[in-house]
């Protein structure tokens, strides 16, 4: 048996993933994974996701430059997420120019934007 095998994926064939950087410990993003992102992330070192809004396989940075290599990869006891502990290339992992996807906090009651714009999201991707 594989130790792709040995992965539950859910009724759509999809693992959550967590991508944490390697150095800080902060969670940059959560994502889904197929078997087929799982084996390249496990083979080529670098993030690979499954997009759902796509409908197809998502080289993290693909588009930004912004690769997410990896580290570590790790499967949690219930075997329902894998933690993909990664270097975050640029620093920036999120789509809207941020360090992490986790940049608004809760508040008393309202949901407050914490971390700044490192870099126009317009200048990460061209159309």
């Amino acid at each position: 048996m594989s130790w792709l095998d040995e992965v539950p994926w859910n009724e759509h064939g999809l693992i959550a993933a967590v991508a944490q950087d390697a150095t800080s410990g902060r969670v940059l993003t959560v994502a889904w994974m197929n078997r087929e992102a799982l084996r390249q992330t496990a083979e080529k070192g670098e993030a690979v996701y499954w997009s759902r809004s796509r409908g197809r396989l998502w080289r993290k940075g693909e588009q930004s430059g912004h690769v997410q290599k990896v580290r570590e990869l790790r499967l949690d006891c219930d075997a329902d997420a894998v933690l993909v502990r990664v270097e975050q290339v640029g620093g920036i992992a999120c789509h809207t120019g941020r360090e992490s996807c986790f940049y608004r906090k809760l508040e008393n009651g309202s949901w407050v934007t914490t971390d700044p714009v490192l870099k126009d999201p317009a200048t990460l991707y061209k159309k």
